[in-house]
């Protein structure tokens, strides 16, 4: 259900290499923020070349989700639902794939604070 939301309702960008769709809910019980990692069967044959994406993009949500987090905590009846599709055609370095990524968790709090004003 909130999968078919996020797709169907959400709003999305597109940040190589990837594609990211969000879109805010009211929080329940969680995190500030959920997020979904694909990689495409299409670009990836290997299902061991798509893990190492998703792995990469997980650890540096990991690593950075404070960035998010933070601009959430005044905000205790909303939640973030995101999902990151890494559209590229090769495998990007650890370091590439975490400076996209905080620059869109960036840009996402940028959207947020403009949609309140």
């Amino acid at each position: 259900m909130l999968i078919g939301n996020l797709f169907d309702k959400g709003k999305s960008f597109f940040s190589y290499p990837y594609r990211v769709a969000f879109l805010h809910v009211e929080r329940g019980e969680g995190p500030p923020a959920q997020i979904l990692v694909a990689v495409s069967k299409r670009n990836f044959k290997s299902a061991v070349d798509r893990n190492k994406i998703k792995r990469l993009i997980r650890e540096s949500y990991r690593n950075n989700k404070h960035v998010i987090w933070d601009s959430y905590d005044n905000k205790p009846n909303e939640q973030l639902l995101l999902s990151v599709v890494y559209v590229g055609k090769t495998i990007e370095p650890y370091t590439e794939i975490e400076r996209k990524l905080i620059l869109i968790l960036h840009r996402l709090i940028e959207k947020d604070e403009g949609n309140n004003r």
